[in-house]
């Protein structure tokens, strides 16, 4: 069996026009520009080019880019700061601080400052807890709320490649509250049988191979085997882990995609679709927030 590859680049780029689209029906209806705030503390190189690759899909996509870096060593107070002058700040409508941030900073309470309504990564604990105390994926997407920026994506690129994802059985491996958990919950919304397992699930080799879907997001680099993959599986690859030999998943992409029937690469899989959705929320908020 030779896997089809799921193209997250293809993908993202029909959300982009999406939200280009958007973007463009805002400023014409209210003469306001959608603007994306992304707050960066410190100097990580990853972060830095990270960051650069969404100011420049922001800008591609119609929308304005507020780059707002701090250094290292501002403090928990400073950075609060920072996120509630964005939420005072009416050309801003979305907002992103990239984490993880530097040593001592807490991410959580900074979190909590942001104003829901500009919860750009779709974070914020009120938006999360709307999202899921809704009982299907259609009236989620109905809301209009926010959704976590990955497991949006890989949703996305399970639709627009017409993955069924009702009645299957779906094992998400990992359980972070960036991935893991949320993805857990949007399938479950979508009506898949779902089981979450984790660096101590026993047996987990069994419980990856009764998978008809199988997202790795454990962040360690080959982790899921081939011989996890049951016959025919779809297999998403939420991982990104950069070793000598370049970037590879949280799969072991040859044996792995000999087995499945569609796969998604690394890179160019669920990274894409990452950001495509992140501006997919920022446009949104502008949208409500205008009307």
């Amino acid at each position: 069996m030779s896997a089809r590859v799921l193209d997250g680049k293809a993908a993202a780029a029909r959300v982009l026009d999406r939200v280009a689209e958007k973007a463009a029906a805002v400023k014409k209806r209210t003469g306001v520009v959608p603007g994306l705030a992304t707050v960066l503390v410190g100097d990580d190189p990853a972060s830095h080019v990270y960051v650069g690759q969404k100011i420049k899909k922001c800008e591609a996509a119609g929308m304005t880019s507020i780059h707002v870096p701090l250094p290292a060593n501002v403090s928990q107070d400073g950075l609060r700061a920072e996120v509630e002058r964005l939420n005072r700040d009416p050309r801003v409508h979305g907002v992103i601080v990239q984490l993880p941030l530097p040593k001592p900073l807490d991410a959580e309470p900074i979190l909590l400052a942001l104003d829901p309504a500009k919860d750009a990564d779709g974070l914020h604990p009120s938006n999360q807890g709307r999202w899921m105390a809704l009982r299907s994926w259609s009236e989620v997407r109905a809301t209009g709320l926010p959704l976590p920026c990955t497991p949006a994506g890989v949703m996305e690129i399970l639709e627009q490649n017409q993955v069924p994802i009702a009645r299957r059985r779906a094992v998400v491996v990992g359980r972070s509250n960036l991935v893991g958990k949320p993805l857990a919950a949007l399938l479950l919304a979508a009506d898949a049988t779902v089981t979450v397992a984790h660096s101590r699930t026993e047996n987990i080799g069994d419980l990856c191979r009764e998978a008809d879907i199988l997202v790795a997001a454990i962040g360690q680099p080959r982790f899921v085997r081939g011989d996890w993959v049951k016959p025919g599986a779809v297999v998403v690859d939420v991982g990104i882990n950069r070793t000598p030999e370049g970037l590879v998943g949280d799969v072991d992409y040859a044996p792995a995609a000999a087995r499945a029937s569609a796969i998604t690469p690394v890179p160019g899989g669920v990274g894409p679709m990452t950001v495509a959705m992140l501006l997919w929320n920022t446009a949104q908020a502008a949208e409500k927030q205008l009307s």
